[in-house]
């Protein structure tokens, strides 16, 4: 069988959740399959080092153009062009005509629900807007002629049958668990966790956030709940948020009316994946209260890293984390300040979670997430 691969992102020097899953899918389907014949179709970009082409697996660089000319017109043209069997778009979206039977990944669908749509509409960069309204027109349109949809836990399985009112016995909807990738360790070589602090000026004592301008992320109720911790338990310690902009924290803590809250955090920027296995390590723990996630993989690395979590209540992050974090309402600062506060000064607490932090990740795997897609692909009657 022939089968195409979409991975329009994987070769971005710049790489996010969406685009390590597809690399872990691929690189692990290169071990186990052997037999099938697959195309990867992606945008060339300056990161062409992130897989390497094998006997039965090739890449396909397509020349830069706009997201939606790529994805509607180039790709299913090149589709053709290979005599594809099977797509599988791995990224939220596909053409409307893919010119072979589809599989997708929908990791979410939080930019259709009306709850979340005044957020994600008016908040986030216009790169962000742009990309829901794109969703929003594409993914109606081609969840009903996909053959399968795959997404990342039961939780999100549950919103997208009940949104399409999809029958939950004719199993259109996979949920297959992504995985954690083994360079996620505790770290004892003090050299590799200096050469880290050195290199992001990264404080003595910190709490680890990994803030982006996506609102789910709940950004303003972290720097509340951080204020709280400085101002009312008079603590002392730093706040390290990775991925985010000094401009853009400005205009948040003058929203809360904290402007002078700056001199406590420290911003790394974009932190390449081979380093932040020490970031979490160096961490006294790790903040997760998202307002909305599909799956949370940051829980994962955090727990393999024996780094103690707090998360939400809310959505996937009960399911992921298990008894493994401390589960907080994400819509309450106050709650998230308590949580920090009992996790810094409770010694018992805080390893009684890192034990069961290393036995919770261990129920997830990447190898086993491309066994269960495998499965998938040779079960699409071609």
């Amino acid at each position: 069988m022939k089968i195409g691969i979409e991975a329009q992102r994987l070769f971005r020097k710049k790489k996010h959740g969406i685009e390590f899953v597809a690399i872990e899918l691929i690189k692990n389907l290169q071990v186990i399959d052997k037999k099938n014949q697959y195309f990867i179709f992606v945008k060339s970009d300056e990161d062409n080092t992130s897989i390497k082409e094998t006997e039965n697996f090739k890449i396909v660089e397509i020349n830069a153009c706009s997201y939606p000319i790529w994805e509607q017109f180039v790709l299913p043209y090149e589709v053709k062009r290979h005599n594809c069997d099977l797509l599988h778009c791995t990224s939220n979206t596909a053409p409307i005509y893919p010119k072979a039977p589809l599989i997708i990944t929908i990791h979410d669908i939080i930019y259709l629900e009306k709850s979340n749509f005044n957020i994600i509409s008016n908040k986030g960069t216009n790169y962000q807007r742009f990309g829901n309204l794109y969703r929003r027109y594409i993914v109606p349109k081609i969840v009903n002629s996909a053959e399968k949809i795959i997404t990342v836990s039961n939780f999100e399985k549950k919103r997208i049958n009940d949104f399409f009112n999809f029958s939950v016995d004719n199993e259109k909807v996979i949920s297959i668990y992504n995985g954690v990738s083994e360079h996620f360790r505790k770290i004892e070589d003090k050299i590799e966790l200096q050469r880290v602090r050195s290199k992001y000026n990264l404080p003595e004592e910190f709490i680890l956030f990994l803030g982006n301008t996506d609102p789910k992320k709940n950004t303003i109720n972290v720097l509340k709940a951080f204020s709280d911790l400085i101002e009312n338990y008079h603590y002392h310690i730093k706040l390290v948020i990775l991925d985010y902009k000094k401009e853009q924290l400005s205009i948040q803590l003058n929203e809360i009316g904290k402007p002078s809250l700056i001199e406590n955090i420290q911003l790394c920027g974009y932190v390449v994946n081979t380093d932040l296995p020490a970031i979490y390590n160096l961490s006294k723990l790790f903040l997760y209260p998202s307002l909305r996630e599909s799956f949370g993989i940051p829980l994962l690395e955090a727990m393999r890293c024996g780094t103690p979590i707090i998360t939400s209540n809310t959505s996937s992050m009960p399911e992921i984390a298990g008894d493994a974090a401390y589960l907080v309402n994400p819509s309450e600062h106050e709650c998230i300040c308590e949580a920090m506060y009992e996790l810094l000064n409770n010694e018992t607490f805080r390893n009684d979670l890192i034990i069961k932090g290393y036995k919770q990740c261990g129920e997830f795997g990447w190898k086993k997430m491309a066994l269960n897609i495998l499965d998938l692909y040779n079960k699409i009657q071609i």
